[in-house]
């Protein structure tokens, strides 16, 4: 099906107006995007924010009448604005992103790739990822620094929690580079599906990879328990969830956590001084990813 696409260059007071037009016109889905370059990165509780220079995509069926829908817009909304209206072409969405979708290496060992495609080092320890609904999949600079301090590590016959395991990836990158148990854990229940579809295309066996949402796993029977913690979510959640990581961890673990930015790192390591001596272990364009090791 073709699509039309109305698209307006707006200031965020007026956003919520015009996202409500769109809608009440017919729109069938409404996008809000950056258009300034102006990153947006954690926001503090109850907030909302929005780029200095918005973009919101109103898309219609081929069918309407942009202009008349135009027409009915308030003056002093539009002439704040820019718009532009293109025709959308009828594509396979899926198959086009499939296309932009390659395999990666990282570190010695570790690839992931689609599932779609053949490893290019079938000797190699290949992840094979479908992400699904959920986030995740080694493209982001926090995601690509856990997998590679992963591939560095010793992981064998080690048992190891992902705290905010989104597709699952790193879970399962550990249990294939030689961990034996991975507790998976996100508030998103479609991130649990999609991390169980993807242990299951690598071959991972249910009982070595249970996932859970938060306080749903045994929290007594996972005290101490794990060789290896794993975060990589944001700095805020970082600080708040320090207890429950460090309830995890067992004396001479392994604490690994990404997710913040490199300006943020002092910050975390502060935090948990009185626990482990936490360390810059990699960092890349601007992303951090934090080790350290537990006394035992």
């Amino acid at each position: 099906m073709t699509w039309i696409q109305l698209r307006l260059d707006t200031h965020p007071e007026q956003v919520e107006a015009l996202e409500d037009l769109m809608l009440a016109s017919g729109s069938v889905a409404v996008t809000l995007e950056d258009n300034a370059d102006q990153p947006v990165l954690e926001p503090a509780v109850g907030e909302t924010p929005l780029w200095r220079q918005t973009r919101l995509t109103g898309l219609y069926p081929a069918d309407t009448d942009i202009g008349a829908i135009l027409a009915h817009f308030p003056d002093e909304l539009l002439e704040k604005c820019h718009s532009r209206v293109e025709i959308l072409e009828d594509k396979d969405w899926e198959r086009e992103w499939m296309q932009h979708y390659q395999p990666m290496q990282f570190g010695q060992r570790l690839w992931v790739c689609p599932s779609w495609l053949e490893p290019p080092e079938p000797s190699a320890v290949n992840l094979l990822l479908d992400p699904g609904l959920a986030f995740g999949t080694g493209t982001h600079p926090t995601t690509a620094l856990c997998l590679a301090e992963l591939d560095g590590m010793a992981l064998n016959d080690q048992i190891v929690v992902d705290y905010g395991c989104g597709s699952g990836i790193l879970a399962v990158a550990a249990l294939k580079l030689g961990a034996v148990e991975a507790l998976g854990v996100d508030n998103d229940p479609q991130a649990l599906v999609a991390s169980r579809d993807n242990a299951q295309r690598n071959g991972v066996d249910a009982d070595a990879f249970p996932v859970a949402l938060p306080g749903a796993y045994d929290a007594e029977a996972w005290q101490a328990r794990a060789d290896t913690v794993i975060a990589n979510i944001l700095a805020g959640p970082l600080i708040e969830l320090s207890p429950t990581l460090l309830h995890l961890l067992k004396p001479g673990g392994t604490l690994l956590l990404s997710g913040l930015l490199n300006t943020q790192a002092e910050g975390i390591i502060a935090h948990y001084a009185s626990e482990l001596s936490l360390r810059i272990a990699s960092e890349h364009e601007g992303w951090a990813c934090l080790r350290g090791e537990r006394p035992a």
